[in-house]
């Protein structure tokens, strides 16, 4: 994690196409795709180019006003998810089913529009549906309904923002003791389940990744925190964090989260101009602070999560 605490300036070593060919051959390699070097070579500038491309969009949304930023950051964010497809895809994009956003959105906002109990709907082509295939095994998404309210409810630097305005806590922070995790008990009282009860629960989640100790909620990863669900890092707070709200995307990995937040925002900004507008200006309730705090965080979340995958996906291979 620490590796990141540079910023945009951890990603420096894949702006040389020779890096970047070495580095999607292991991955090749890694997932038994045939041809790793032709196909390595093949797309290594592409590689290099989302990354590039990526960058430019999040440096441009840092300086651009609120207005506009949703629409920056989220294509930001598929440029460097296309990046991420490239090292266990290398025929990325087989055919233009899977360019689309892969979700969808109300047309029309009703009157008295609350953007919290705004929805987003899987659709059964598309990036997203695509990448949560690829890059997290999640299959079988189409038609699901997706509240806003439940996704920042699962982005873990917004618990403070809970906290303050609804008087919630989202989060529960998981302390760390060398290799082991260890979860306040406190959180069985938000899951209404008991230590043991919560420990099945945990391995459901996690399978074979998780080893539990005797003492307390105390567990070690097996497989490294890329396949930790539902366990997030707090960026902010630098620690890892437990979500204490248990709804129906629970086990989302905080990527596919982002993605679902910055599609409806970058949707709003472009076509409902007149209640983006009174939004940002006139500021007239709880859904302003939570959007504007909310790009701020995926700012830089975004490309830490990034960085994340594809570190961890060069750590598990090997040339």
């Amino acid at each position: 994690m620490n590796n990141f605490h540079n910023g945009w300036k951890a990603f420096s070593c894949f702006f040389s196409a020779e890096y970047c060919q070495n580095f999607l051959k292991t991955c090749y390699l890694k997932n038994n795709i045939a041809n790793p070097d032709a196909k390595s070579y093949e797309n290594c500038y592409s590689f290099l180019y989302y990354l590039e491309h990526g960058q430019i969009y999040y440096q441009q949304a840092e300086k651009s006003p609120l207005i506009i930023k949703p629409i920056l950051l989220f294509y930001g964010l598929v440029h460097l998810i296309k990046a991420c497809i490239l090292t266990i895809d290398p025929a990325y994009p087989e055919s233009t089913a899977v360019l689309a956003h892969g979700v969808s959105t109300r047309k029309r906002k009703k009157q008295n529009y609350l953007f919290f109990q705004d929805e987003v709907k899987i659709q059964k082509n598309g990036l997203f549906p695509y990448m949560s295939e690829k890059m997290f095994h999640m299959k079988h998404l189409e038609g699901e309904k997706i509240v806003m309210e439940d996704l920042l409810q699962l982005i873990p630097e917004l618990n403070d923002l809970f906290l303050f305005h609804e008087n919630k806590r989202t989060f529960e922070r998981i302390h760390k003791d060398g290799e082991q995790f260890i979860i306040s008990e406190s959180v069985l009282d938000f899951y209404h389940m008991t230590r043991n009860r919560f420990k099945e629960f945990l391995t459901v989640k996690m399978g074979r990744n998780i080893e539990f100790f005797e003492e307390g909620i105390r567990f070690k990863l097996q497989h490294g925190v890329s396949n930790a669900i539902p366990l997030k890092f707090n960026l902010d707070g630098g620690c890892w964090a437990f979500p204490l709200q248990k709804n129906k995307i629970f086990h989302f990995p905080e990527l596919l989260i982002h993605y679902l937040l910055l599609y409806n925002l970058s949707m709003i900004a472009r076509y409902e101009t007149e209640w983006w507008s009174e939004l940002t200006k006139m500021m007239p309730n709880r859904d302003y602070p939570f959007i504007e705090s909310f790009l701020q965080i995926t700012q830089k979340k975004g490309p830490f999560l990034i960085y994340q995958y594809l570190t961890q996906s060069q750590a598990k291979s090997s040339i």
